[in-house]
């Protein structure tokens, strides 16, 4: 099945939705039909081979631009609503955003919470308020970054809004094996969980660690300097020895031994 790669507005992931006749033109905005009704994405790729998992109904129009826009005002009014209503209750959730399908007839409510909590008691006043069938989606850390989007510690825009399709396994061992400090603040993203770009040079950082000695493991140079391995630098291929003599060396490692 040839199918287009369409990005919502809110994600970066990429969907594969089948076309008839013409294939949509990339970057163009299409509606394609989900399982809560017409919504618009925009079109990321050539056509490809793919699963499909719903189809394309036409190149969106300016009448449809123009229905998203009004569309995505009101979801503005309704979220701030909602939000007020809950920290005048005191309920300890953010609201993150509200989404209406293009049809008008589902909103789904994006949130977060520390703790599990139900939502349901607003559905009867939302939906009146709304005109529409609600739906409430709990987003966790990494995925409340995804939908509002987010700066990194690079500069630039985070990983999990830009382009990032999944949550790769990230753990404190990559931060080690990268010789980088274990503080909190610079190992965590804006979603205070290990930033997962640690887990994109973990593999070469690997291959490089392995062609060096051990930390805190003893190692001589060719010369005959022999001391404690404080300190490694992958990336340069060298070691910090420190000696019995309370100096430090810095050697390569085609100039050192060790068992």
């Amino acid at each position: 099945m040839v199918c287009v790669g369409v990005r919502f507005v809110h994600s970066p992931k990429i969907y594969d939705y089948r076309f008839s006749n013409q294939a949509p033109p990339v970057d163009s905005w299409v509606v394609v039909r989900t399982a809560r009704g017409l919504e618009l994405a925009k079109v990321r790729t050539e056509p490809r081979p793919g699963s499909a998992v719903g189809e394309v109904v036409r190149i969106a129009t300016p009448e449809d631009l123009d229905q998203h826009s009004k569309l995505k005002n009101r979801a503005e009014e309704i979220h701030w609503w909602l939000k007020a209503r809950l920290r005048r209750e005191g309920v300890r959730a953010k609201v993150l955003g509200c989404e209406f399908t293009l049809d008008g007839n589902h909103i789904a409510v994006h949130y977060s919470a520390e703790q599990r909590i139900d939502l349901r008691r607003w559905v009867s006043e939302l939906s009146k308020l709304a005109g529409a069938r609600v739906e409430f989606v709990a987003l966790g850390p990494r995925d409340q970054t995804a939908f509002l989007g987010a700066l990194g510690a690079c500069g630039m825009e985070s990983c999990c809004s830009k382009w990032l399709q999944d949550f790769a396994q990230v753990s404190i061992k990559m931060a080690r094996d990268q010789q980088l400090p274990l503080s909190p603040e610079k190992i965590s993203g804006p979603c205070g969980r290990l930033l997962c770009c640690l887990q994109y040079e973990h593999e070469q950082y690997q291959e490089l660690l392995a062609e060096l000695p051990r930390k805190n493991s003893k190692a001589c140079s060719i010369q005959g300097t022999c001391g404690k391995v404080t300190k490694l630098n992958p990336l340069a291929g060298t070691v910090e020895l420190a000696t019995e003599e309370g100096s430090t060396v810095t050697v390569h490692k085609s100039e050192l031994r060790w068992d």
